[in-house]
């Protein structure tokens, strides 16, 4: 089977060289994605570089700082229009530990989607200070309560996906972009009655760089729930 990595990428020179070698050397069959939005750090010359020896490397050049959402619709139609059969999405910051890929791999047989999980076991979460432990766990739980989704992690952004679960997706139609954009993909997937898998995974903050979380994205994930629910209501969804 064909499969994509899809990372997008703001300022991650500082990761960016040794996360792609990690998934290279992890399994020869995967292929990777950068998204990059315009980069004033050289995260984009690094991975053309890369490219001229490896193959297996691609990357999309976006013109600015467009948002996470829409870069991993780009990806996903890149991802659709190529014909990759499994489709992994996941941070560039190594807050996502590359060998899960490989048990992904395994329950990507059983299930149409698999979600790296922080709370599905616990709270699975390093480094990171109490206030954003819960705020993010708080967020969690409000989007449980608000969707009516089994998900216990619906933020997440390590996961693991079949290429008909995209394709069943309107992704011209995505009303989200940051975090909540991870929120509408799951939830959109659960209302289709796709099959979710969530496996345990222990998130650690970024090694590298700053982190991308701001107040409108939280902003934005608040309001975001109540109008997929009221989509769902509707049947606009």
């Amino acid at each position: 089977m064909k499969q994509l990595v899809i990372i997008p990428t703001y300022d991650e020179s500082e990761n960016i060289r040794d996360l792609i070698t990690v998934l290279i050397n992890l399994d020869n069959t995967l292929e990777i994605l950068i998204v990059d939005d315009n980069s004033p750090d050289g995260t984009a010359e690094i991975v053309e570089e890369m490219m001229k020896d490896i193959h297996r490397i691609h990357i999309l050049k976006r013109a600015g700082k467009l948002g996470l959402g829409s870069a991993y619709v780009e990806g996903f139609k890149f991802a659709i229009q190529n014909k990759y059969d499994i489709i992994y999405q996941m941070d560039a910051d190594f807050s996502h530990d590359p060998k899960v890929i490989l048990e992904m791999q395994k329950e990507i047989r059983k299930y149409d989607v698999v979600i790296g999980s922080r709370y599905v076991s616990g709270i699975n979460v390093v480094n990171w200070p109490m206030s954003r432990l819960i705020l993010s766990y708080g967020a969690a739980q409000y989007v449980k309560i608000i969707t009516g989704m089994f998900i216990n992690d619906p933020t997440g952004g390590f996961k693991c996906l079949r290429r008909e679960v995209l394709e069943s997706i309107d992704l011209d139609n995505i009303v989200s972009d940051g975090y909540s954009f991870q929120i509408e993909m799951n939830f959109k997937a659960w209302n289709k009655g796709f099959n979710i898998k969530e496996i345990p995974i222990v998130f650690t903050d970024r090694r590298s760089g700053e982190s991308k979380m701001s107040k409108r994205i939280i902003h934005e994930a608040i309001k975001v729930v109540w109008l997929l629910k009221f989509r769902q209501i509707t049947g606009r969804l």
